[in-house]
């Protein structure tokens, strides 16, 4: 039966990246975001292209809604190997003194608290897999912090917390726990959830950058940790585009 891969944040981005690479990796892929209309509309882009896919409207932050997504899961045939925690996001970029709460509580309600319970809801299923990967799309943001990013950087140091706990408590037992640590990516919503709509504030983050990485880069490396032997377990994996050296270290030409 052909292996089911879910999706989380699969409406844009790198999540709607990341299914089409894997429905072409052989997956049938469960894509799960709020965004009704686009998952319908990827939906019916790679099933005309010959892959398999199940779009299932989903807010991780909501018990219930997270509850559906495990109930559409368990309807379908095949066994559940893969799990792609990477709906997320970052909200301003206040200093502390400054901070917006109601930003810092979005931010790890759905970066840390949303891939808890849609982690806790599906191992389940991933263990009767026998063979299957829990994929946890963080930030280099999680392993270093910067002047107006405390909120953002907290919660993915919180998110790669859980990443390297979760890989701990479930040693011994069938499932691989992998981190995906990228750098700069220019995607479409990303900075303009960031900056409330600004179209050119977003843009101001990658000005100068020949080639920032974009979401096909980032499902690549999904893809790849997925489909390793399954003894072989990438911990985590950290990617940047060239010109990035380090979080606070870009090349820009002028």
């Amino acid at each position: 039966m052909t292996p089911i891969a879910i999706v989380t944040g699969a409406s844009s981005g790198i999540g709607a990246a990341t299914a089409r690479r894997l429905a072409n990796e052989g997956f049938h892929v469960v894509l799960a975001a709020r965004r009704v209309d686009r998952l319908e509309t990827l939906l019916a882009e790679i099933t005309a292209g010959g892959g398999r896919a199940t779009a299932v409207a989903c807010d991780v932050t909501s018990d219930g809604s997270v509850a559906g997504l495990t109930a559409a899961v368990d309807d379908l045939p095949g066994p559940v190997t893969l799990l792609v925690n990477n709906a997320g996001g970052a909200r301003g970029l206040d200093q502390i003194e400054d901070a917006d709460i109601g930003d810092w509580q979005w931010m790890y309600d759905v970066n840390v608290l949303g891939t808890l319970r849609v982690t806790k809801a599906l191992l389940p299923a991933l263990e009767r897999s026998g063979a299957a990967t829990v994929v946890v799309v963080s930030s280099t943001a999680g392993l270093g912090v910067y002047e107006g990013g405390g909120g953002y950087t907290a919660a993915k140091h919180a998110q790669t917390a859980l990443a390297g706990t979760l890989r701990l408590e479930l040693n011994g037992r069938p499932i691989r726990v992998v981190e995906i640590d990228p750098g700069m990516v220019r995607t479409d919503e990303f900075g303009l959830v960031r900056f409330a709509g600004d179209a050119d504030r977003a843009a101001a983050v990658y000005a100068g950058v020949a080639e920032p990485l974009v979401a096909e880069d980032i499902a690549d490396c999904v893809a790849w940790c997925a489909t390793r032997p399954h003894h072989v377990n990438i911990d985590r994996l950290v990617v940047r585009p060239l010109a990035q050296a380090a979080q606070h270290k870009v090349h820009r030409v002028s």
